[in-house]
């Protein structure tokens, strides 16, 4: 339910904000509108108010919207059409029309709804820069054996404080600055503080990274790991209907000893959790000063290409020994619009050369996700708490902003591509051509919908 109810809320949202954006520009321009719909096909809803009654609208399918706007060609093709009722309008009205626009001005009510969306984007990133980004710092943990990593000469306990110059606060920035440079096989070159060497210099080889491996995080493909608190095995949140509930396991138990091996912390006991699906494990518990054995029998589960032993339990965390490997960063009001403008520019440019890969070949179109993946992601984020889900949104809203700007016909972008033709040629672009690209662009958007069904549903077959 959680998960139907985020991804309708964020479609609702963004598509709303796209439409508003067209739909405030064409009345600042004094352009006629004549609806306003959110989704498509038979309307469940529908009102009509203000001095052009215009008709609001929320329509059965979900997955887009329109700003529909008096415009003489599509008057003439209604009248040409013997079984559509054709209204009149009055020459006010139609000196009202969209099509009488300047071209500029129409290129600045179309691009209206893409720049809606990538300005919601800044604010909810704004929003998320002020009220503090909180993040574990970016100091390695064990560096992988023969990985990149080890190679580059990184070591357990350095701090990475720059990329390529980019200062790098928390994991998450280090994640990206390697993500956005590794999709253009760019050299990195990292600025770090080792306790063993002091400050140092060391170049990154990030050419082999796989973006197609969606199971697998780049900083793993790279033999990166953070450093983390050794935390005591003692159990947290016990999940319901798990193997650990169902073993009789309770929160603040702890584990002193797994197959007669002693457990010294937590990850020790995890790892012995993970290489041990669907076998029983015997564990000596300390439950209120008093030593007793349960059995337990981790499911088995897949994890990056491989089959793991997971129970369903969590680490119960003393604050303050995570506190010093957290860092939160606050940011002013112009400091964190600034910051939200350069995110958004950036992860802008990043979802476009994404594209031009799929279209070189050189990424996998398996990349593209449809609304199964984007609803299990809402659902997901939406568990997660507030700014997860707020950042999935921003996020969203550029992805929408950007697919819309693309130059495919019946896309905001393939309108302004005309327009960009008729200002050199000084017509516009003529009904012919009009109604090619209309079927060109309604072959692109149905096969890029297909895909983007059939990638989802293989995610889902082979989970």
């Amino acid at each position: 339910m959680l998960t139907i109810v985020s991804f309708i809320f964020t479609l609702g949202l963004l598509i709303t904000i796209h439409e508003f954006g067209h739909f405030i520009v064409a009345r600042f321009f004094d352009v006629k509108v004549l609806k306003f719909s959110i989704g498509f096909g038979q309307p469940i809803w529908r009102t009509k108010f203000g001095k052009d009654q215009t008709e609001f609208a929320l329509a059965a399918i979900p997955l887009g919207g329109y700003v529909k706007m008096l415009d003489e060609n599509e008057i003439k093709q209604e009248s040409q059409e013997a079984s559509a009722e054709t209204k009149h309008y009055s020459e006010e009205d139609l000196s009202r029309a969209f099509n009488r626009l300047p071209v500029f001005k129409r290129i600045a009510v179309v691009a209206a709804g893409p720049i809606a969306n990538l300005l919601l984007a800044i604010v909810l990133y704004a929003g998320l820069f002020m009220a503090g980004v909180v993040g574990l710092k970016p100091i390695l943990g064990e560096i992988q054996p023969n990985s990149t990593a080890a190679i580059a000469g990184l070591l357990e306990g350095d701090t990475i404080q720059k990329v390529n110059g980019q200062p790098v606060n928390a994991w998450q920035e280090l994640r990206w600055e390697l993500l956005n440079l590794s999709v253009d096989h760019q050299s990195v070159t990292l600025d770090v503080l080792s306790k063993k060497n002091g400050f140092d210099t060391l170049h990154l080889d990030v050419s082999h990274v796989d973006h197609e491996d969606q199971q697998q995080d780049i900083l793993d493909q790279l033999g990166l790991t953070i450093s983390q608190p050794k935390l005591k095995p003692v159990f947290g949140e016990i999940l319901k209907n798990s193997p650990a509930e169902r073993a009789g396991l309770q929160s603040g138990d702890q584990v002193l000893q797994a197959n007669q091996q002693t457990i010294s912390d937590w990850d020790n006991f995890v790892g012995i959790v993970k290489s041990h699906p669907n076998q029983a494990l015997s564990l000596e518990i300390l439950r209120e000063n008093k030593k007793f054995n349960i059995e337990l029998t981790p499911d088995s589960v897949t994890e990056n290409k491989q089959t793991i032993g997971r129970i369903g339990a969590n680490v119960r965390v003393n604050q303050n020994e995570l506190d010093a490997f957290l860092t939160t960063t606050h940011y002013n009001v112009f400091e964190a619009l600034i910051k939200a403008t350069q995110k958004t520019w950036e992860t802008s440019l990043f979802s476009l050369k994404m594209m031009g890969k799929m279209l070189t070949g050189d990424v996998s179109w398996k990349m593209m996700s449809g609304p199964v993946t984007i609803a299990s992601y809402a659902g997901q984020s939406a568990t997660m708490g507030i700014k997860i889900f707020i950042g999935f949104l921003a996020l969203m809203s550029i992805s929408i902003g950007v697919l819309n700007l693309l130059p495919i016909p019946v896309l905001d972008g393939g309108h302004l591509m005309y327009y960009m033709v008729e200002i050199f040629t000084g017509r516009p672009v003529s009904e012919k051509v009009l109604m090619a690209g209309q079927k060109v662009g309604l072959f692109l958007i149905g096969s890029m919908m297909i895909l983007a069904f059939y990638n989802d549903i293989n995610r889902f077959i082979t989970g």
